[in-house]
C-alpha cells in the first residue's frame, strides 16, 4: 500500500492522540471523515497501523525502577531465554539485536531488591548489564515520512 501524503497525515495524528474522532482527524487534514475512517480501515488491514494502547505509568503502578538490560547469552542458552523471556513479567520489551551481546529488554522493577531477584534468574541464561533509567528524553517518537524514502 503507498503511504501518500493524506495518509501521513492521518498517521501522525493518531500517533499524537489514538482517541480523536475521525471528524477531528478530518479537520486537520481536510478530508471528510467517512473517508477518513476508510483511509484508517485500508492503513489497519494494510498492517501499517498495528494497534492502539494505553500508555500505562510505571512509576504510579507501583514500580520505582526503570531499567535496561542486555544479556550476552551463555553458549547453547539463546533459545531457552527467548522462549521463557514471554513469561517475564518485568520484561515491557525485549529485542534480539547484533553486536556483543545478543538480548536488550526494557523492565520495570519495584525496588532494588526486585531488581536483585529479577538478575538472579537472568543469569543462568547469560552475563548481563543493567542501566537504571534516570529519565525518558525521547519516547514513543512518532513515525513521519523521511526524507529519501
Amino acid at each position: 500500500m503507498k503511504i501518500d501524503t493524506v495518509n501521513w497525515k492521518i498517521l501522525s495524528c493518531l500517533q499524537h492522540n489514538a482517541r480523536q474522532s475521525n471528524t477531528d482527524i478530518a479537520k486537520q487534514v481536510g478530508i471528510t471523515s467517512p473517508a477518513v475512517a476508510e483511509r484508517i480501515r485500508k492503513l489497519e488491514d494494510a498492517g501499517i497501523i498495528e494497534g492502539y494502547h494505553a500508555k500505562v505509568s510505571h512509576f504510579e503502578t507501583g514500580h520505582q525502577l526503570k531499567a535496561i538490560i542486555t544479556l550476552r547469552a551463555f553458549m547453547g542458552r539463546l533459545k531457552p531465554f527467548i522462549e521463557k523471556v514471554t513469561s517475564f513479567n518485568e520484561v515491557v520489551n525485549c529485542y534480539r539485536i547484533t553486536g556483543n551481546e545478543n538480548i536488550v529488554m526494557e523492565v520495570v522493577l519495584n525496588n532494588q531488591k526486585h531488581l536483585e531477584k529479577f538478575i538472579d534468574q537472568l543469569i543462568t541464561y547469560g552475563e548481563t548489564r543493567t542501566h537504571i533509567v534516570l529519565s525518558n528524553i525521547v519516547e514513543n517518537n512518532p513515525m513521519v515520512k523521511r526524507i529519501g524514502m
